[in-house]
């Protein structure tokens, strides 16, 4: 996923920093402006998003459930 504004940027950052994201400058890329930083989901990061997953699906049901149920008056 490309990340190009600042907030995205520190937000990885930090994730790389607790654990879940490792991240990676590839080699040769020295010279690109702005420079590339690949990310990519260490062992904690999948399983986190394996155990977050039931949860995301969940919350995409309600929301689908939400938007087709017609408001109540």
């Amino acid at each position: 996923m490309p990340c190009a504004s600042e907030a995205c940027t520190a937000r990885c950052s930090a994730w790389s920093a607790s654990g879940p994201l490792y991240r990676n400058t590839p080699a040769g890329v020295h010279d690109v402006l702005p420079p590339k930083t690949v990310y990519t989901l260490t062992g904690f990061g999948e399983e986190l998003c394996a155990a977050l997953a039931p949860l995301s699906d969940w919350g995409h049901r309600r929301l689908e459930r939400l938007v087709t149920t017609p408001a109540a008056s």
